[in-house]
């Protein structure tokens, strides 16, 4: 057997902050990302693909300038991982309620112009879903094995509830992200640690 490629972050790493980790509901959409059921019956996603998918959607935020860019988090448990991403990369965050309105309505003063939104939650967060499907603006989501994935570009599977895996997932996207775009060199460490972006539980 072929050995497997490098991971983005340890193995260790990975199932410390039970990334891995689902819920007692799968969806037909995130079937594919399931790795097993356990006798408790939560689903556990799978380890390679949460990884690969991270990856490739680090590259997927690249295409676009920050200023393109909307991450939106309406669960407290992510608060502090995309803020810290949005201070390390310059990409604008909403933490808290996202605003109707904002990316439909060009009459208000607090209209934003984006090409590219990515939300912690797609049930949470699917009144901005709705919005950046009217506008053609483009969605990532973060979705554990209970989110549908309908109106989704792309979906990143992960547990989105937990503050140490939303905290470890925007660490990864952060430090992608910033090496894609130059902003720290390949072997550079990132000038942000993985505590800034995890609560301490």
């Amino acid at each position: 057997m072929t050995e497997q490629k490098e991971m983005l972050v340890a193995h260790d790493v990975y199932l410390k902050s039970g990334i891995h980790i689902g819920t007692k509901f799968r969806t037909k959409a995130m079937e594919k990302f399931i790795y097993k059921t356990r006798p408790d019956g939560l689903s556990v996603l799978n380890l390679q693909k949460i990884d690969e998918r991270v990856g490739i959607g680090a590259k997927f935020l690249t295409q676009y300038a920050p200023e393109d860019i909307l991450i939106i988090c309406r669960r407290e448990n992510g608060w502090k991982a995309v803020k810290a991403f949005g201070k390390a990369t310059g990409i604008e965050v909403f933490a808290k309620r996202y605003p109707p309105g904002i990316l439909t309505n060009i009459e208000l003063e607090t209209f934003i112009e984006k090409k590219l939104i990515l939300v912690v939650d797609e049930w949470a967060d699917r009144n901005a879903i709705k919005d950046a499907l009217k506008m053609g603006i483009a969605v990532m989501a973060l979705c554990d094995t209970n989110n549908n994935a309908n109106n989704i570009d792309f979906i990143i599977p992960c547990n989105n509830k937990g503050q140490k895996s939303l905290g470890l997932v925007f660490f990864i996207l952060a430090k992608e992200y910033m090496k894609e775009k130059g902003m720290i060199s390949k072997d550079e460490e990132m000038p942000v640690k993985i505590e800034d972006f995890v609560t301490e539980e």
